[in-house]
């Protein structure tokens, strides 16, 4: 599909279009339908693709689709394949990525708000300063993630798995951690979990266990809902 000379798509319906390499750079495509599109490298930095439908749109190529900066606030990338895509700086609030293919991505620095991360696979994405609070991450694979400094505040990261990843002055204030896999993560500290709503069920290495239900027994017993 041609799509030069046109930046202003909002609107348009583009399910199933053939759009590799297409430029689409600060493009106007709020609530465009984009689902099952082929984006494989396509230019979408800086575009403000708010509210737009990016459910099963193929966006890998080489290094990974390039939304830096995009506004994506409230879009639908429900089973979007974002391998090693670049989001840094991008507006995730309130978006849908459940199912979502986030495997080495770069979402440094991105509001991501209340976004929907339901069993989406974010195993060794850079999530260093980004603001996941109220995220919801159930069931989401985050291994060997880089969480330096993000903000979980009331995330819920029920059977979510955190295996290896790096927890370093991450903000953890009533996180559910009901049942997710918290060993071997990097840089997690008791006072960080002291924080947090529940462990109960969670995973946890030994020498940090023992320490926590001695000094925080209430959070590793079931809350009543």
């Amino acid at each position: 599909m041609d799509t030069s000379g046109s930046k202003h798509l909002r609107g348009a319906n583009l399910i199933g279009a053939k759009l590799q390499g297409a430029d689409f750079q600060e493009a106007d495509l709020i609530k465009t339908n984009l689902g099952g599109a082929d984006l494989r490298g396509a230019n979408l930095r800086k575009a403000d693709l708010r509210g737009a439908n990016l459910s099963d749109t193929y966006l890998l190529d080489g290094k990974g689709a390039d939304l830096q900066e995009a506004n994506l606030q409230e879009a639908n990338l429900q089973g979007a394949k974002l391998m090693k895509a670049n989001l840094q700086e991008s507006n995730l609030e309130r978006a849908n990525f459940q199912l979502a293919n986030l495997h080495l991505a770069n979402l440094k620095g991105a509001n991501l708000r209340e976004a929907n991360f339901q069993v989406a696979n974010l195993e060794g994405a850079n999530l260093q300063r980004t603001n996941l609070e109220k995220a919801d991450l159930y069931g989401a694979c985050l291994q060997e993630a880089n969480l330096q400094e993000a903000n979980l505040i009331c995330a819920n990261l029920y059977g979510a798995d955190l295996h290896k990843s790096n927890l370093l002055r991450a903000e953890l204030q009533k996180v559910n951690f009901e049942g997710a896999d918290l060993r071997g993560v990097y840089n997690l500290s008791i006072e960080q979990l002291s924080r947090v709503k529940t462990l109960y069920n969670a995973k946890l290495d030994e020498e940090i266990l023992l320490p926590l239900k001695e000094k925080y027994p209430a959070l590793f017993v079931k809350i009543e809902k």
